[in-house]
């Protein structure tokens, strides 16, 4: 097993989104607008998801993502 895929998948595992989703991505899409409502959609169990459809849209890469959206998180909880 590549111990990058390892990695991923336990920095994933270990974001968690917590507060107002809701309002959270509604700042993402400000400073993103590119970002849609379809990218944004979470429901709980599904991080990984939303992770990768951030990442298309944007062109970044996991890490950047949720480096992201830690700050996001940060700023609007």
């Amino acid at each position: 097993m590549n111990p990058k895929t390892i990695d991923e998948k336990s920095t994933i595992e270990e974001f968690k989104i917590k507060g107002d989703w809701e309002k959270q991505s509604s700042t993402l899409k400000r400073f993103y607008p590119t970002l849609t409502n379809e990218d944004l959609n979470y429901q709980e169990g599904t991080i990984a998801t939303l992770i990768k459809k951030i990442a298309i849209r944007l062109g970044k890469n996991r890490n950047e993502v949720i480096g992201i959206l830690k700050t996001n998180q940060e700023t609007v909880s």
